[in-house]
């Protein structure tokens, strides 16, 4: 595990902008730029729906340089997470969602699954199924809110 996070580290530092050759999925959904499965792109992030929904809007915001996870990131990707999260908020408010009743958030290594930097914006959050609502409990040990990521950083 600890080689497989300097591989990728050294990966993300090499190449600025994502290739099918890291074997990231979310690399290769940014390098496809398939039109049914992004719901909003532009020159820094990409979003889709996540294949699993927590509920019944949810939506994985990724930025097209790959970066590991949350724990990577630094001062220098201040803004990056601020338009993570704009994108984010803007995306659920087009769904009509009350964003008092969402969840932005990251997922906190070794609890992800995927190697790419990741938002998850969820909404509705009452509508959770108790699993999810554990799943994606901020702050825990495994899945931090975004306000948590920009403290750090």
């Amino acid at each position: 595990m600890v080689l497989r996070s300097i591989v990728l580290r050294a990966l993300a530092m090499s190449a600025p902008e994502c290739t099918p050759a890291q074997n990231c999925i979310f690399c290769t959904i940014v390098n496809e730029n398939d039109q049914s499965k992004i719901v909003y792109q532009d020159d820094d992030v990409v979003a889709f729906p996540d294949i699993k929904p927590a509920a019944e809007n949810h939506y994985l915001i990724i930025p097209r340089t790959h970066l590991p996870n949350a724990k990577d990131l630094d001062s220098s990707h201040r803004s990056l997470v601020e338009h993570m999260i704009k994108v984010g908020n803007d995306i659920l408010t087009e769904k009509n969602v009350d964003l008092s009743n969402s969840r932005l958030g990251f997922h906190w290594p070794p609890f992800n699954t995927i190697a790419h930097l990741h938002l998850h914006a969820i909404a509705p959050v009452d509508k959770m199924s108790f699993v999810s609502k554990l799943i994606f409990r901020p702050d825990s040990y495994w899945f931090v809110s975004s306000e948590y990521v920009l403290s750090r950083l």
